[in-house]
């Protein structure tokens, strides 16, 4: 089965993506990007077409493409351009809005306001991952407290219950806008960080900049319902689905340096992981 690009266009058009003198038409949505030659759709395949329409342009999001800001044509113009049906498009248009990636304005069309921030699995943090992927990132400090281990984390650390560990909780923002709600106990001896160094940096910056050596971690990843707590903090809707993340970090002396326990935006955020089969 062929995948072809759609054809169709309004009357008095050319091909599409030019104009009836032949001429290629600038995209409207300010990106460089062009439907008409981005977008493929093939009628033989048992993948639904607004689901194909609706990937495309997921992954121009994702890939930068089509950049925060960028407009898409509207719904009408998008559905001649690709030879589809207007309701095929909405749908389309639809399930890209119910993901969060784009909104409709009125007056100004579709808009993409957001790209998902993908994290590969690695010992590095989110701060250093926003920062390398110039993403903005943003710290509010919710907890900056020296207290007693918690007895459920003593045996998880290796301290003694009379021990005392650095209690962190915090806001990530990406771009503005919060993705992540961190939660960190550290044996207290490690660092001393201001709130103010904490807004401003990321955590294994600081461990690093203290010349601890982080060397490997244990990690575990999860799903629950936000609470009223995390609606507040992350701007989600109470029973929106979050990701969790609870992870121990050694360093290379076999020293636990850091436990970590987080939530994250599933609308706004996702791990990626590369798998390989055996080598027959």
């Amino acid at each position: 089965m062929a995948c072809v690009t759609s054809t169709q266009r309004p009357t008095g058009k050319g091909p599409a993506g030019k104009d009836s003198g032949g001429k290629s038409r600038a995209p409207k949505n300010g990106s460089g990007w062009n439907p008409a030659a981005r977008i493929t759709v093939d009628h033989a395949s048992p993948v639904p077409l607004y689901y194909q329409v609706a990937s495309q342009i997921e992954a121009a999001i994702d890939s930068g493409e089509l950049p925060v800001g960028a407009r898409l044509d509207n719904e009408v113009e998008l559905a001649a351009t690709l030879g589809l049906s207007r309701p095929t498009v909405r749908q389309a248009i639809g399930s890209l809005v119910d993901k969060g990636l784009v909104v409709r304005k009125r007056g100004a069309g579709t808009q993409v306001v957001f790209n998902k921030v993908k994290r590969s699995l690695q010992l590095s943090s989110l701060f250093d991952d926003l920062t390398e992927i110039d993403r903005s990132p943003g710290t509010r400090v919710l907890v900056n407290d020296v207290e007693q281990v918690p007895g459920e984390l003593a045996a998880t650390l290796g301290l003694n219950r009379t021990d005392e560990v650095l209690r962190l909780e915090r806001v990530r923002f990406a771009g503005g806008e919060p993705i992540a709600r961190m939660h960190n106990h550290l044996p207290a001896d490690l660092i001393s960080p201001s709130t103010d160094e904490l807004a401003e940096r990321g955590l294994y910056q600081l461990l690093r900049g203290a010349g601890v050596r982080l060397h490997a971690a244990d990690q575990t990843i999860g799903a629950r319902v936000a609470t009223e707590d995390d609606s507040e903090l992350l701007d989600e809707p109470v029973g929106a689905a979050l990701l969790t993340m609870e992870r121990t970090t050694y360093d290379q002396a076999g020293r636990v340096v850091e436990y970590g326990s987080h939530v994250y935006r599933a609308s706004r955020y996702s791990f990626d992981l590369s798998l390989r089969g055996d080598n027959l």
